[in-house]
């Protein structure tokens, strides 16, 4: 029967990542020859190809796709594990890697993390933006132990706890039509450039709650990364965005930005803290929850 031992799955990974046996080699510290003949041996005991060899590119075969699969799956709950062993034999509590699913939410998580990490001193704190098989599967990867999302989809295994309410609002500059209008109607913004952060349509409020209800597109959707170089767009006339409330009135008195509310009744939102069902009762955990709840909370949600 063969032998599928770590290693096999470490290689596999690198070798996704970096794209070559040469690379991967450097970053796991082998010789390119050990990492190969260990890669032959195990298609010898499986009695298949792990990789099509095209020139100097390796493409997983299907048997190579299972197992990638299965390597990124494992090796992040075996690393986290092995940390936090190790942080146990120092003396140490423990990690909170914290996942962003919400763009705008940096600057309220700065405010939490400060007086967070003064109170638990013998907590690491790490924050994730980018998962593998998204928020959901970073928890169940135990990629991430909390993330901070707008969307929270009830799954066996996890909990969500609601942290603030905020309203979504259309964000435009001093001289925009819009600026003393009571609220924004969908068709006011077909010949507009919409600038959001690079994320998927179907993941935008202002999209499905908004826009695509009533048929209408933007004349222009364009992406950008910060907070600060969108605003900076949006007050200099260059577009249109979407964002909370309570962000849009912190980075008033900065910059020539007004929210305007998105219909009549505006869009009403929450952000949650999900965790795994099994990590409630670590202290630390909740600890961060209940200061996130608490003076975490934006000024203009309190």
């Amino acid at each position: 029967m063969p032998s599928l031992e770590r290693i096999h799955l470490s290689i596999l990974r690198e070798v996704e990542r970096s794209g070559s046996l040469t690379a991967a080699a450097q970053a796991l510290h082998l010789t390119q020859s050990a990492l190969s003949h260990t890669m032959r041996k195990l298609e010898e005991q499986l009695g298949l190809s792990i990789w099509h060899r095209e020139g100097r590119r390796l493409r997983p075969t299907q048997a190579g796709e299972y197992l990638l699969a299965v390597a990124q799956r494992l090796l992040p709950q075996l690393e986290h594990a092995e940390a936090r062993l190790a942080q146990y034999a120092q003396g140490e509590r423990g990690s909170l890697r914290i996942g962003m699913e919400c763009h705008p939410c940096y600057q309220w998580l700065l405010r939490i993390v400060a007086p967070y990490l003064a109170d638990w001193p013998d907590v690491d704190v790490d924050v994730k933006q980018r998962f593998q098989f998204g928020g959901l599967g970073a928890l169940f990867g135990h990629e991430i132990d909390v993330l901070v999302t707008p969307d929270p989809l009830l799954k066996p295994g996890l909990h969500f706890e609601p942290v603030f309410d905020y309203e979504q609002v259309l964000v435009v500059g001093a001289g925009h039509r819009l600026r003393e209008a009571a609220w924004a109607r969908p068709e006011d913004l077909a010949e507009e450039t919409l600038i959001s952060y690079p994320v998927a349509l179907d993941r935008l409020d202002i999209y499905t709650l908004f826009l695509t209800p009533a048929g209408v597109r933007p004349q222009r959707h364009k992406s950008i990364e910060t907070t600060d170089i969108m605003l900076q767009m949006v007050a200099s006339g260059r577009g249109v965005a979407a964002l909370p409330r309570w962000l849009v009135e912190e980075y008033a008195s900065k910059l020539a930005v007004w929210p305007v509310r998105l219909g009549p009744q505006g869009i009403a939102k929450q952000i949650f803290l999900g965790l795994r069902e099994a990590d409630l009762d670590i202290d630390y955990l909740q600890a961060f929850i209940a200061l996130a709840q608490g003076e975490g909370r934006p000024l203009s949600g309190r």
